[in-house]
């Protein structure tokens, strides 16, 4: 009896044990509901303005200016919406031009940013990264008349001048977020293929540039939403019409049909799916690359 009375004591013990474990993980783990509450508040300005657009666009034109339910759907506005825009046109235009910055700008600004990374000890590359910070500073609407006169008078009034533009303003941005991760690569790596005979331009290409996926994805990302959403910059500089991007088109449609806003809404919302899709698969490389760019 004895015996079997120790024997089972340690048993109740260690079952006691492992009944109050998980007591202790749910404490540990417990759900902050005042964060809950204030995220679900937050998320209401976003998740309202996106209800009103979808169901504005669904509406007609009587029934526009309301949050409830349209009573009919007219999906109809989405098709009237495409012609009037000419939305494959000026999808076509806002393609080309933001493919094309993304691509001269990953580049050209990793390349600056591995440059002025790995010269920070010298004057003259420590003045080119403030410099470049600098741009970040300075509101558009200062430089946006004479960005225009420049472009104009240099005959790049058009799809070329706006992709350089898109380069060359953002390479304060690419700057900040690339120059962090490439001083964080081991320079042992660099000098190993020093000794191989490797020169500067073979080591970037085919060390760094590899190594900076993280970071090339997000500043590849953060490029193609400025320049597929960007409505400014392609205003001053585009002359033909042509050449329009979807957000010009938009701005000629909402000022001929003022009064139609099932429509307007309906060519918004076709707007906004392509570069949301690519956000929602794509998310994850902007957080990524923007934490790794943190590290010192």
């Amino acid at each position: 009896m004895t015996s079997a009375t120790v024997a089972t004591k340690p048993a109740a013990a260690q079952s006691g044990q492992s009944q109050a474990k998980p007591e202790k993980i749910r404490k540990d783990h417990s759900i902050n509901w005042w964060l809950t509450a204030a995220v679900a508040v937050l998320s209401l300005t976003v998740l309202v303005p996106l209800y009103f657009a979808v169901v504005t666009a669904l509406k007609t034109p009587g029934e526009a200016g309301t949050f409830s339910l349209p009573t009919t759907w007219e999906w109809h506005n989405f098709a009237d919406a495409w012609n009037k825009v000419n939305y494959p046109k000026a999808a076509l235009n806002s393609a080309i031009i933001t493919v094309c910055a993304v691509v001269l700008t990953l580049l050209t600004n990793t390349f600056v940013a591995y440059a002025v990374a790995r010269n920070m000890d010298k004057r003259f590359f420590r003045f080119l990264y403030y410099f470049f910070l600098a741009m970040m500073f300075v509101p558009f609407t200062v430089v946006m008349l004479p960005i225009a006169k420049e472009m104009g008078t240099l005959h790049l009034d058009n799809q070329l001048g706006l992709i350089i533009l898109y380069t060359i303003l953002g390479i304060g941005t690419n700057l900040f977020i690339a120059i962090g991760f490439i001083r964080s690569i081991p320079i042992s790596l660099e000098e190993a293929a020093r000794i191989d005979g490797a020169s500067t331009w073979r080591i970037f290409w085919t060390i760094i540039f590899p190594l900076m996926g993280p970071i090339n994805a997000t500043i590849a990302i953060l490029t193609a939403l400025w320049a597929w959403n960007d409505f400014l910059l392609p205003l001053i500089t585009l002359t033909d019409q042509s050449n329009q991007t979807i957000p010009l088109a938009q701005y000629v449609f909402q000022s001929q049909f003022t009064s139609n806003y099932p429509m307007a809404f309906a060519s918004y919302l076709m707007a906004m799916a392509p570069v949301l899709i690519v956000y929602v698969f794509a998310q994850k490389w902007v957080v990524g690359g923007v934490m790794r760019g943190a590290v010192k």
